[in-house]
């Protein structure tokens, strides 16, 4: 199918889209259009500015992380003063994930809409605003069930509408040769919000209640609006892309801020039409399907094997200690030998921490297969999120939107169901396997993803639409 067209603030060089020749001699200072990795070193290099846009998406993904964690960490309190069963406690979950889905896509295409770049930087802030507004009307209108449950959709809706935008914009502020390891490191936003929330909510119901907390911890994200929105400037981003030029690395994106033309739809057929992008909702749908699952019940399995309830929700998170390197390492690893190869690794280390979930017979055991784990369980997704930035760069916010929100709600309402139900009829160490399985399975998806990073002694690939 034909390629869609592409409108920018300056007229695009058409050739800055198609791959060097890997035989010619290429000229001193011109970008490369694959990422090639025998051309650069370990260390990423990137403008100054690329750095401290680095920090704030980080810190814009931490707030997004301890957002979404607000609901489930005040839940019972919140079931407990307005005398909830357990549906309208569920409820409450399925109408905040509902929002989720529909903010993921709804706010990814919007992105697109309005402009790559540092025009992203607007639709985030009006993303991270409505959960500050949310959060606002949490604490003064909800006095009744009702009131309250109407207002997780906001509070949803900007938790899915955040990530994706986030992802696409510190892809569109670093070197192509490095888009692995920003991404990589911005999401490490994710363990550390997962830790940090915990301690934020207890320090909040320490002196206040519960409406206090989505009061007063969206408030914080106003640092963070307020530095992206001092940061993600066009004229930083020039700023940013004279460097790459000047460095012989290879521009994001062709141009500042291209916006693709063909009407309201085009980003969201340039995705469907995308291979890599179809075949990673569904890589992506079977990790976080293993993830739910597994994560879901490890409480669960502790405290049956004799643990006390706190030892046993402390071990449960020992990933987190160690998810952030993970996340680090195969990104940049990816940077230089592959998506592909990085996630295959990833694939089997999965199975192989899954496996020895069943071997867990106490605290320290725990410890040890957990924090193993925590080295591959959040590694997948920054991974394919460079992939998605690789293979759609005008559309990224769409394709992420797709991939988060697609993969996300379906494995959200279906893997602690089954699960639950495995466990309660075979046990624990069917589970494991099946879960297992289920990660191998993702090889198959991956057959069929085309490597948008360029190997050594071959030509540049890039993704296809078959």
């Amino acid at each position: 199918m034909d390629s869609p067209k592409i409108k920018s603030d300056q007229a695009i060089d058409h050739n800055a889209e198609l791959p060097n020749d890997p035989t010619a001699n290429p000229q001193p200072n011109t970008p490369r259009s694959g990422t090639t990795p025998t051309a650069h070193p370990w260390r990423p290099r990137a403008h100054p500015v690329s750095w401290i846009t680095l920090g704030v998406t980080t810190g814009a993904i931490l707030m997004t992380s301890i957002d979404g964690g607000i609901l489930p960490a005040v839940l019972p309190a919140i079931v407990k003063e307005f005398h909830l069963t357990t549906a309208q406690a569920g409820l409450v979950n399925s109408v905040f994930f509902a929002a989720l889905l529909i903010g993921a896509f709804g706010f990814g295409w919007l992105s697109d809409r309005i402009g790559t770049g540092y025009r992203r930087t607007w639709t985030w802030n009006i993303a991270m605003l409505l959960a500050i507004v949310g959060g606002i009307a949490t604490f003064g209108l909800s006095g009744g069930f009702t009131a309250f449950l109407l207002l997780r959709i906001p509070m949803g809706v900007s938790r899915g509408g955040s990530e994706p935008i986030n992802v696409a914009l510190v892809g569109e502020w670093w070197p192509k040769e490095h888009r692995g390891f920003a991404v990589g490191v911005h999401h490490t936003g994710f363990p550390l919000g997962q830790f940090l929330t915990g301690a934020l909510i207890a320090g909040v119901l320490g002196v206040a209640g519960w409406r206090e907390a989505f009061l007063l911890i969206p408030l914080l994200g106003l640092v963070i609006v307020i530095a992206q929105g001092i940061v993600g400037t066009r004229r930083n981003q020039q700023r940013v892309y004279d460097w790459i030029d000047a460095n012989g690395l290879t521009k994001p994106l062709p141009e500042l801020s291209p916006r693709m033309a063909g009407g309201m739809m085009a980003p969201l057929k340039a995705c469907l039409a995308n291979a890599n992008v179809r075949w990673s909702v569904l890589l992506i749908f079977l990790f976080l399907y293993a993830e739910y699952g597994a994560s879901t019940f490890l409480t669960t399995q502790f405290v049956d094997g004799g643990m006390g309830f706190a030892e046993a929700a402390l071990v449960a998170g020992a990933s987190g200690l160690t998810g952030w390197i993970g996340q680090v390492v195969w990104g940049t690893w990816s940077d230089r030998f592959g998506r592909k190869p990085a996630l295959i690794v990833l694939v089997l280390g999965w199975a192989a921490s899954l496996v020895a979930m069943i071997f867990i017979a106490g605290a320290a055991s725990g410890w040890v297969v957990l924090l193993a784990w925590g080295l591959f369980r959040n590694a997948p997704y920054p991974v394919v999120y460079a992939l998605i930035l690789d293979s759609v760069p005008q559309a990224a916010g769409t394709g992420m939107g797709l991939l988060i929100g697609i993969s996300s709600g379906l494995s959200g309402v279906v893997a602690a169901a089954v699960a639950g139900w495995v466990i309660q009829h075979f046990g624990f160490a069917a589970h494991y396997v099946i879960l297992a399985a289920i990660v191998l399975a993702c090889l198959i998806p991956l057959a069929r993803i085309t490597e948008t990073v360029q190997q050594v002694g071959r030509a540049p690939v890039g993704p296809t639409t078959k």
